[in-house]
């Protein structure tokens, strides 16, 4: 990413490792000397509802909030949040979107469908969209919660993030002892898909 401020946001759906994936991000760009400001937004998370951090890094920053139009990168843990969030790029932005769909509570009871054209919808924003399927990367890796871990491993590729710090050591940081190899395994295949 070029010089000065950077914008990031990440969306997805409560129990997806949303919080997990901005901690490690934040982690990361501080240790490489940036000035991180984050915030989180959790709609009834437990729940399945939106779940959404926003990030900025660069020299210096002042404010963690991004208003619709200005953000450089955003990640979506879930299909249909990619929809809810594009706004939110500014123009010539990427996204970076998993395949995952998971209903929310008022498809599941019928009252609305999920879409079917979220790709064809998507298409109609000047940005650069990159879909990946970090769930079957997971599901290979034999433990599917690390799909976070993938996708924040092809986030920081996409954004150019990759070569600033050792970011092995920095997931190995934010996650338990038992979880720790499959995360830094997880995190190398998402480099690798992008």
């Amino acid at each position: 990413m070029a010089q000065g401020t950077k914008r990031i946001m990440i969306a997805g759906v409560g129990g997806q490792g949303i919080l997990l994936v901005s901690r490690i991000l934040s982690n990361g760009l501080i240790k490489a000397g940036y000035d991180v400001k984050s915030s989180e937004v959790h709609g009834m998370a437990q729940r399945g509802g939106s779940v959404v951090t926003q990030l900025s890094f660069g020299e210096k920053v002042y404010s963690p909030i991004i208003g619709a139009g200005a953000v450089d990168l955003l990640i979506t843990l879930e299909k249909l949040e990619a929809l809810r969030y594009v706004h939110f790029l500014k123009k010539n932005g990427t996204l970076l979107m998993n395949e995952r769909e998971i209903p929310s509570l008022p498809i599941l009871t019928g009252a609305v469908e999920y879409p079917t054209d979220i790709k064809e919808q998507l298409a109609k924003y000047p940005v650069s969209l990159y879909s990946i399927d970090a769930d079957k990367e997971a599901e290979k890796l034999g433990n599917l919660r690390v799909m976070n871990v993938v996708l924040l491993g092809a986030m920081v590729k996409l954004a150019g993030l990759a070569d600033l710090v050792d970011w092995s050591a920095v997931v190995a940081e934010e996650v338990k002892p038992a979880y720790r190899d499959v995360n830094i395994k997880a995190f190398s295949v998402g480099t690798n898909l992008v």
